[in-house]
């Protein structure tokens, strides 16, 4: 039953249009209590009330007004109320730190054509690297996003790689963590402002998904074998995956980086409130 004392947390956000030609705002709350899920609508006229930072992922938010469907599990807002901001994600001198640590990485790649690609590349694009989200809802999407989840693959596979009997190639490997989700650069946009994160039309013009430009790069530059690490790090075609990991013969790096990934994408599953909490 609805509660004006229930706080929820902001899932997902977005504004689209409706057949009429209006504005319409499409929001989920998560109910921290039991993890239920409960998805509103905002009419134009309601948003037009509100800053649009109160939409932020990882916000606590309180609904003071709404008309609900039987199952009260989705509704209709009509008022809203900010209880708790979420931290929008690392300050400039965390990402700085973490994209140093980053890309120290690059310099433990002794192949002088790879190191001298990485090294371009990483310079190139500086910018947006450290400010970008690794996802618009799934697992550390929050400012810096990215370069945390990047991070966390390298040395996550760092350590593996020196517990295994099997000898992988590196360099590869690096490169595939660095480089897997390096599309994501030109794939979302965010707001350094408010946090919030949205998809680049444009890139979803030109381009099928961010694996499909790391695969691209890579394969255009002669790194066949970083290119299939990449086009494989989502697992199953169904799951967004160039090469499945169900098919037979796969070269068991694939393997590697896309539980290396997974790995990272599960523990960063968490919403950057609770990186405040710990002082990040």
């Amino acid at each position: 039953m609805f509660s004006t004392d229930t706080d929820y947390e902001v899932v997902i956000f977005s504004i689209g249009d409706t057949k009429a030609g209006t504005k319409m705002g499409k929001l989920q709350l998560r109910n921290p209590e039991d993890n239920s899920l409960l998805n509103c609508i905002l009419w134009e006229e309601t948003l037009n009330r509100f800053d649009s930072k109160i939409f932020r992922c990882g916000n606590i938010v309180r609904i003071i007004s709404a008309s609900y469907n039987e199952k009260y599990n989705n509704c209709l807002v009509s008022a809203l109320e900010l209880v708790k901001e979420a931290k929008t994600g690392l300050n400039e001198d965390e990402r700085e730190k973490v994209y140093t640590e980053l890309v120290s990485y690059i310099d433990k790649i002794k192949d002088e054509k790879l190191n001298a690609f990485l090294t371009k590349f990483f310079m190139e694009h500086k910018d947006r690297i450290k400010v970008m989200p690794a996802a618009k809802v799934m697992h550390h999407n929050y400012i810096g996003g990215l370069i945390v989840h990047t991070l966390e693959c390298l040395k996550f596979a760092e350590e593996n790689m020196k517990m295994s009997d099997y000898k992988f190639n590196t360099d590869n490997i690096y490169a595939a963590c660095l480089l897997h989700d390096i599309g994501k650069i030109f794939e979302y946009t965010v707001d350094l402002e408010t946090g919030l994160t949205d998809y680049d039309e444009n890139f979803r013009k030109e381009w099928i998904s961010h694996s499909q430009y790391g695969f691209s790069i890579c394969m255009l530059n002669g790194f066949k074998d970083v290119a299939r690490m990449i086009a494989a790090h989502h697992g199953r075609s169904d799951w967004g995956a160039i090469i499945d990991l169900d098919d037979k013969d796969l070269e068991p790096e694939l393997y590697f980086i896309h539980f290396i990934d997974n790995l990272s994408a599960k523990f960063g599953k968490i919403n950057v409130h609770l990186l405040e909490e710990k002082g990040v």
